[in-house]
């Protein structure tokens, strides 16, 4: 349902919000969330134009949240890397249906529109704070630095 590029952006928002107010290397990110280094620095690249996070070059650079994760939402993040698509017209081509979905099509979209406002309704910071027994990015508590520095 959402691309591996999306699954990676949302990892490394995650971990940012798990460490509001920090900022981290890419290689950092990579290591803490499992993602490929080169492929995560296109991903933090795309979050960037998009608003999600904030890069600073140089000694004590890297990346962090440009919002509060409290005020981003999940939808927020999948459509800064990649937006999902909805049904607008038959996928099969058919023009006989004019602007309307046939059943199937209608059914695939309505699931789409679900998954698209539970997106919408949910926050990094809920991510983040969940009372599930296992943390977000599931074995991932805080960063090495954060405890050092604790």
């Amino acid at each position: 349902m959402i691309s591996q590029t999306t699954e990676y952006a949302l990892r490394a928002v995650v971990f940012l919000a798990m460490n509001e107010g920090k900022s981290f290397t890419t290689s950092e990110i990579a290591q803490a969330t499992r993602v490929p280094m080169a492929y995560l620095s296109k991903v933090l690249q795309t979050l960037s134009r998009g608003g999600i996070v904030l890069s600073q070059r140089g000694l004590g650079g890297g990346f962090t949240l440009a919002l509060e994760a409290d005020a981003l939402s999940v939808l927020e993040v999948v459509d800064a890397v990649d937006p999902i698509q909805r049904l607008e017209s038959c996928p099969l081509g058919h023009t006989d249906h004019g602007s309307s979905l046939c059943p199937l099509h209608k059914y695939i979209d309505d699931a789409i529109g679900t998954v698209e406002n539970s997106f919408a309704q949910s926050t990094i910071k809920e991510l983040v704070t969940s009372s599930s027994r296992v943390p977000p990015l599931c074995t991932i508590k805080k960063s090495r630095r954060t405890a050092k520095k604790a």
